[in-house]
């Protein structure tokens, strides 16, 4: 096994290699405005640590979200590439399953990234691989109280420690937590997301209503 993961959905643009017993490689740059120049860099990086090449990976694991628009997709769309170059599979992950794995917590609390517009992308869980609700976009004042009394993890609860009383780390994805976690779903014999974005909003940019027609008629 050697899982190639990487994740978009937030500002961290991160990359690993895992092969089914630990780590190999990882690259992680938190940027929120350069994901498509800085996503191949790193897959690049973390290859040239493992002292391996892209066709020896035998699966792709990516994050799905969710974030915003933009960034989401730049790894989806990479993702959705490797797998029909290589002809490997291509694993989707909740980002915030991730974050959530990599805090490593045995008991509940909740995962909080920033979904910007005074808004967070947010679940909570009962334990570190157990997540109890669907992940959901909200703002923070409107959960305060399913959140309360609870430990939070993310860069979303970071921005709003009047509800999120609790903070922890990890701030940022890590795409050596996305891959262990794949590489445990794996070995479980357990299911993955498909290789989908998952938005949960409409994107920012939108068709102008109204707009005015330059050609003749």
């Amino acid at each position: 096994m050697l899982l190639l993961a990487f994740d978009t959905a937030t500002p961290a643009v991160t990359a690993a290699l895992h092969d089914g017993q630990g780590v190999l490689a990882e690259s992680t740059t938190v940027d929120a405005r350069r994901h498509g120049e800085l996503l191949m860099p790193a897959v690049d990086r973390v290859l040239g640590e493992a002292g391996v090449k892209l066709d020896a990976v035998t699966g792709i694991v990516v994050g799905v979200g969710p974030g915003p628009y933009t960034g989401l997709r730049v790894g989806l769309v990479t993702a959705a590439a490797f797998g029909d170059a290589l002809g490997v599979p291509v694993h989707g992950v909740c980002t915030l399953d991730g974050i959530a794995y990599a805090a490593g917590l045995d008991e509940p609390f909740v995962v909080a990234t920033d979904a910007r517009r005074k808004e967070v992308y947010w679940a909570r869980y009962l334990n570190a691989r157990t997540r109890v609700t669907e992940a959901a976009v909200d703002r923070p004042a409107e959960i305060a109280g399913a959140v309360a009394g609870l430990p939070a993890v993310g860069a979303g609860a970071a921005l709003y420690p009047d509800v999120f009383t609790d903070v922890r780390p990890p701030g940022h994805q890590s795409a050596g937590a996305l891959a262990a976690l794949a590489a445990l779903k794996l070995a479980e014999g357990e299911e993955f997301l498909p290789a989908l974005p998952l938005y949960l909003r409409r994107p920012d940019a939108q068709v102008p209503a109204g707009y005015k027609a330059v050609l003749p008629k």
